[in-house]
């Protein structure tokens, strides 16, 4: 007779029975549920954007930067693909070069760690940061879900802010310091997207950027900027990022090619600048990060770095130009995405209803006049044949509990064109009340 053994969940850690720990899988595998609705739940680069890459010919192309930028001879540099690589990346000194160039960030390639996606690079940071359950995390609400989840994988404890249309709210975020050093804790770091936020898709003003920088620095505290969608800006309508504008190294900046170069390759860094001081010298925090990193997933791919370090020689070391085609087909779906809402959500819609235009990036958000849960979810897929986030995966609080997310990136205009209609249908038949 065999023995087995069940566990009970309640001996598991705790961040196991959170339901933001489900978020990420949830959207990635709803629509495989439902194969011919519309699905406005993903927010994943179009398809188009990886037919045609030639991961052997960018392979190749990174090979032919290391002989002749860093001198390998050709054997040498073969064998970086198939080894197990530095914990602080490759490609950092492409990566450096881009952000100097385009973003006018201007760290050097040891201030640099290359992670597997944005989502390492966020839990390092966080394990990194946040000593001990005194140090906590202030996040915009809504907000992205991965970086919740990693906080409770981490136990960190996560402090709400509400997001508005300018914004995360500084005046709360500057109460919300102070009662926490009161409290004999502290606000160690706080979690900000200026550029199209997912999911709120708001745009900081240069104004409210400098002074956040000017919070973060009165009241002693890391700002983790994620820039996932900044490259959807209008090239004549660009601002700097938090880390052009940080002088005194208050910012780790995070960013990932999922979005520019394709989401299999699983490439995004951190640009952690600041100084640490060890008994025996000063180092990067990016080399504490790389040092977490080498019990975590110990290197990025090899070949994962090259085809992205070959995409950016390829498009001349510049992030824009390699984000400039998809940017302008993201530009042109949230358009329609917009106009289309507005056509649709109109006669005969509940009281209630209401779409909100994002300043950019993927996503916009709808208000209904009922709860958006995935019951409701599951009667908008298999009776109307459209998809959609609820948006409590993203909120802290009650906010997200009546609106749900839709996202511009993953369809054509005609398939959004018929998606809405489907939602505008399911929404005057089923959220009536």
């Amino acid at each position: 007779m065999t023995d087995t053994t069940d566990l009970d969940a309640r001996h598991l850690h705790g961040s196991l029975q959170d339901p933001v720990l489900g978020t990420i899988g949830f959207l990635n595998e709803v629509m495989s549920r439902h194969p011919d609705a519309i699905s406005f739940a993903p927010g994943a680069p179009h398809p188009d954007f990886v037919q045609g890459l030639d991961p052997r010919a960018l392979t190749d192309r990174f090979l032919r930067h290391l002989r002749t930028d860093h001198g390998l001879d050709p054997a040498r540099a073969e064998r970086t693909l198939y080894e197990y690589g530095p914990a602080r990346g490759l490609i950092n000194d492409l990566v450096a070069r881009a952000l100097a160039a385009d973003q006018g960030i201007h760290a050097a390639p040891r201030e640099i760690v290359i992670t597997v996606g944005a989502q390492e690079a966020m839990l390092l940071t966080l394990r990194a940061l946040c000593r001990d359950d005194r140090d906590v995390l202030a996040v915009a609400d809504p907000c992205y879900a991965g970086i919740v989840g990693a906080a409770r994988l981490l136990d960190i404890p996560v402090l709400p802010v509400p997001e508005g249309p300018g914004g995360i709210d500084l005046d709360r975020l500057t109460r919300h310091c102070r009662e926490a050093r009161a409290a004999g804790r502290r606000v160690r770091a706080c979690y900000v997207a200026p550029d199209f936020s997912n999911p709120g898709g708001v745009r900081m003003t240069l104004a409210a950027r400098h002074r956040l920088l000017d919070l973060a620095a009165r009241e002693d505290l890391l700002l983790i900027e994620d820039n996932a969608y900044g490259f959807t800006a209008p090239e004549d309508d660009t601002r700097p990022g938090l880390k052009a504008l940080d002088t005194t190294r208050r910012v780790v900046h995070v960013g990932t090619f999922a979005k520019v170069g394709f989401p299999g390759a699983r490439v995004g860094y951190a640009v952690a600048d600041q100084r640490v001081r060890h008994a025996g010298g000063v180092r990067p925090l990016a080399a504490e990060l790389a040092d977490l990193k080498s019990m975590v997933t110990v290197n990025t791919p090899a070949l994962s770095q090259a085809v992205v370090g070959g995409l950016l020689l390829e498009h001349g070391g510049s992030l824009t130009a390699l984000a400039r085609g998809k940017a302008e087909r993201y530009r042109d779906n949230l358009a329609h995405l917009s106009d289309a809402l507005r056509r649709h959500l109109g006669d005969g819609m509940p009281p209630g209803v209401v779409a909100h235009r994002p300043a950019g990036g993927f996503f916009v958000r709808v208000d209904l006049p009922v709860p958006a849960d995935l019951a409701l979810l599951e009667v908008s897929a298999d009776r109307y044949g459209v998809l959609w986030a609820p948006m409590r995966h993203f909120s802290l609080t009650d906010r997200g509990d009546r609106q749900i997310r839709l996202s511009c990136s993953y369809l054509d205009p005609e398939r959004i064109e018929t998606g809405v209609r489907r939602l505008a249908d399911f929404l005057r038949k089923e959220t009536g009340g």
